[in-house]
């Protein structure tokens, strides 16, 4: 039962120094996805450049003193707020 144990030891401690941190087939992903700073800038760029160029919304309002849209709902009454009895 003992050499069993011991086998069993060296076998996962072989295991495990198979498995070093040392491998230089592994990536890190983080670091490969990571784009250049010259990429990010023309991004950049290009995102503003679109932006400048598109039409402005129809539904845009210039005027500063413009009158907010009306809000016609009607407001609940006490009573109504205190009907829950549905939730």
């Amino acid at each position: 039962m003992k050499r069993l144990t011991f086998v069993m030891i060296g076998a996962a401690a072989l295991t495990l120094a198979a498995c070093g941190s040392k491998n230089e087939d592994q990536v890190d992903n983080a670091v490969m996805n990571q784009p250049s700073a010259d990429q990010l800038n023309d991004l950049a760029n290009e995102a503003a450049n679109d932006a400048a160029n598109a039409p402005a919304p129809v539904n845009v309002v210039n005027d500063e003193n413009a009158a907010a849209p009306v809000d016609n709902t009607a407001n609940p009454t006490d009573a109504e707020e205190q009907n829950v009895s549905g939730m």
